[in-house]
């Protein structure tokens, strides 16, 4: 008998508005014999918790909403993570011979045949949303955990791990052979899911420790226990799919590792660190972006400033910021709108992140001689007309760039300093002569990262006049504050995505006059103001006012003047 009526009936009854597009959606999923739930809920038709409820008085079971669940307790010991993973069962209530299973599809049949095979203890069934039960078996189980669950088996039944060097790994190629690949490939996954950047797989004194950077902040990622059991085996798999001797764990490594995940190409840097307690692993996920302004979330005077700076015909624009600010982020953007059939543009870098068509990009290799300076040479001679350099770090190559710019050629690269004015001093304190930094240097552009707002669920925030006063942010602009609150979207954070906070100093006529003339660190900050600068704390509070952010954002990212 077909479950498309009843659980059409239950859809219209949750609040479905589109009768022929459930039944559309459910008879193709009836003839693909695949979940009817599931099909439901992937075509968003129904809000889940509406639905669950629905489902749950159908069906005569209890419905368990948010507030009843624990998604805290350890579960990996009580239940099996491989039949609670594999079919997407929660155990609820475990007591003695007694279980409570939930489920989001009571009309799974085969997780039920599982049960009843593999679970010799009395089962009740109860019905919750999708979204809490997934959620559950994530902080319950661990990335990862039924992949686990087969290595420690195969390990014990002797089993081996075949095939281990692939060049490109594809993430969303099942394997069923119980192996180590799977497990680091639903790491990566998960981590990929989550939006993260950064994978850091770190041994601890008793355990293995897993974390993901999420827009900017570190997270750490429940996994299963004893999983420190396979320490050396994760971090071989690492080091073998990253083409790096697995032998050598006393020096530090780096490589590279090609993914593809949905027929997306995702590249790895991989940068292994010997510890006392075993060799880190940090993993840095490079997806192909699709560089665009608008990405950094610039305002209109901010965007235009550069806009006219990339127009120039010569001269060196720097980005300047510590580690992690997004420099490179905008300085790919920036030759993405340069890229054109008449430009031609050769890049520098250590190392190369993302690739650009249509750009020639060298990777340096001190080992084989060939530095920035030496790339840098070469370069000039290759009759380019914008040259993007990864970063000045010595005298000798700023030196060479500031030759390419006073012959014509537009230079772009980086600087860590603090804030915008501090990239003048930086160079005067590298060598740098300054009739040289003020002939060539066209603008530093400052830049920090801070997270923003989910839009689903940011609210208003009610700060006090003194408060606001004292960290220096404008009352007449108070009204628009909005503060984190999390919800589902953002992972309970309170943010989804970031930004940029700029500072842009022109080297105008009088700020070329007091570079020349070796004015103090104050009195060029003093002109860059009287230019027209806005500092990184003011461009902060003003993305603040608009709802963008948070004032901790910004106080933990700018320092006030």
């Amino acid at each position: 008998m077909s479950l498309v009526p009843l659980v059409t009936k239950i859809a219209m009854e949750s609040g479905c508005r589109d009768r022929s597009r459930c039944e559309q959606v459910l008879h193709e999923a009836a003839g693909r014999q695949t979940s009817l739930v599931e099909a439901l809920l992937d075509a968003d038709l129904v809000e889940e918790a509406a639905f669950a409820e629905q489902l749950a008085r159908a069906t005569g079971l209890e419905y368990l909403n948010e507030s009843e669940l624990d998604l805290t307790q350890p579960l990996h010991s009580r239940f099996p993570a491989k039949l609670a993973l594999r079919h997407r069962l929660l155990p609820g209530r475990l007591d003695g011979k007694d279980v409570c299973l939930m489920t989001y599809d009571p009309f799974d049949l085969k997780a039920k045949q599982a049960v009843g095979r593999d679970l010799h203890k009395h089962v009740t069934w109860s019905v919750s949303t999708r979204y809490q039960i997934m959620e559950g078996l994530r902080r319950g189980y661990g990335v990862g955990a039924e992949h686990f669950d087969e290595l420690i088996e195969g390990r014990e039944t002797g089993g081996d791990d075949d095939d281990l060097s692939q060049e490109v790994t594809r993430l969303d190629e099942e394997d069923e052979e119980a192996s180590v690949m799977n497990f680091v490939n639903q790491v990566f996954r998960e981590a990929l899911k989550e939006r993260a950047t950064d994978i850091h797989i770190e041994p601890l004194e008793s355990n293995l420790r897993i974390r993901y950077r999420i827009d900017g902040a570190l997270q750490e990622v429940t996994v299963p226990p004893n999983i420190r059991a396979l320490q050396a085996s994760l971090i071989s798999r690492l080091k073998i799919m990253a083409q790096l001797d697995i032998a050598e764990r006393r020096l530090p490594q780096d490589g590279r590792i090609n993914l593809q995940l949905d027929g997306e190409p995702i590249d790895v840097r991989v940068a292994t660190i010997p510890s006392v307690n075993g060799e880190s692993v940090s993993l840095r996920l490079l997806t192909r972006k699709k560089f665009d302004m608008s990405m950094m979330g610039l305002d209109d005077k901010s965007e235009q400033t550069i806009r006219d700076l990339l127009k120039l015909p010569n001269g060196i624009i720097l980005v300047t910021g510590p580690t992690g600010s997004g420099k490179s982020t905008s300085l790919y953007t920036f030759l993405k709108i340069l890229n054109t059939k008449d430009t031609r543009i050769v890049t520098i870098e250590d190392p190369v992140e993302n690739k650009l068509d249509g750009v020639i990009q060298i990777a340096v290799k001190p080992e084989i001689g060939l530095t920035f300076a030496a790339g840098l040479r070469s370069i000039l001679r290759g009759d380019p007309n914008i040259i993007m350099i990864g970063e000045m770090r010595d005298l000798e190559t700023t030196e060479i760039a500031v030759r390419g710019a006073l012959t014509g050629h537009l230079v772009f690269s980086t600087l860590h300093t603090n804030d915008a004015v501090a990239g003048i001093t930086r160079l005067l304190d590298m060598g740098v002569e300054p009739f040289l930094i003020a002939s060539s240097v066209r603008a530093f552009l400052a830049q920090r990262l801070v997270r923003t707002l989910c839009e689903a669920c940011r609210q208003p925030a009610r700060l006090d006049d003194e408060y606001l006063s004292q960290i220096g942010f404008p009352l007449e602009k108070k009204a628009g504050i909005q503060e984190a609150v999390g919800c589902r979207a953002c992972r309970n954070t309170g943010y989804r995505g970031r930004m940029a906070v700029v500072e842009i100093c022109l080297i105008t006529p009088k700020m070329q006059e007091l570079i020349t003339a070796h004015a103090t660190y104050s009195q060029l900050r003093t002109q860059a103001f009287a230019d027209g600068m806005t500092s990184l704390r003011d461009y902060g509070w003003q993305k603040v006012s608009e709802g963008h952010t948070t004032i901790e954002e910004v106080l933990a990212n700018t320092v006030g003047d």
